[in-house]
């Protein structure tokens, strides 16, 4: 696995101005790349789209549906008797209605559901996610030089400065991740430039 630094920008002109300044301080081309990252729940990870195989707020439809078919059935039943009882019609209008209560209350029952989201409290799973959308801009570094990757991106105005591990294949972060919850970087604090700076400044 690699040492990974990183860093969000608002914009690609920004992102490649940061890119540039980390060569012009000794970083190589295939040590530093930048993309673009959706926002959040728009990483259409599934061939039709989305990040999750279902949709969150709709998990708990079917119980709803279940629910919503039991009453409706009590309802339909309960109206069918009356109109059974009141116009003395065919025991077939009361079984119609039944069936008819339970449809309707299926659906309602499942709507209600999806609209909840299964239950008071609950939270979907892209509003977990901690990374914000924008350009990011990744270097590949070594233990001696991840702070003055992190100094150069934030000096030329980066954001949210992370830390990873991961796997870089040809220029690039490959393994990348835009639903993992970033690693902030802390640089510490009057840390003296390493080897690696003072050989390209």
């Amino acid at each position: 696995m690699s040492l990974i630094v990183a860093a969000r920008f608002t914009t690609f002109p920004t992102a490649e101005n940061a890119a540039q300044k980390l060569f012009d301080a000794g970083f190589v081309e295939e040590d530093v790349t930048l993309f673009f990252v959706n926002p959040r729940g728009q990483h259409a990870r599934y061939p039709i789209g989305g990040d999750t195989h279902t949709d969150p707020a709709a998990r708990a439809a079917p119980k709803g549906a279940g629910m919503g078919v039991t009453i409706g059935a009590v309802v339909g039943a309960v109206v069918g008797v009356a109109i059974f009882a009141a116009f003395a019609a065919p025991l077939l209008v009361s079984l119609i209605a039944a069936g008819v209560g339970a449809y309707i209350g299926s659906l309602v029952g499942a709507m209600a559901h999806t609209r909840e989201g299964g239950h008071v409290g609950h939270h979907l799973p892209f509003h977990e996610e901690m990374r914000d959308s924008g350009v990011l801009v990744a270097v590949h570094v070594c233990p001696d030089n991840q702070f003055d990757a992190a100094r150069v991106l934030r000096e030329a105005g980066g954001l949210a400065i992370e830390r990873a591990s991961g796997r870089w294949q040809q220029g690039r972060w490959a393994d990348f991740d835009p639903r993992k919850t970033p690693e902030p970087l802390n640089e510490p604090l009057n840390e003296p430039l390493s080897e690696f700076s003072e050989k390209h400044a």
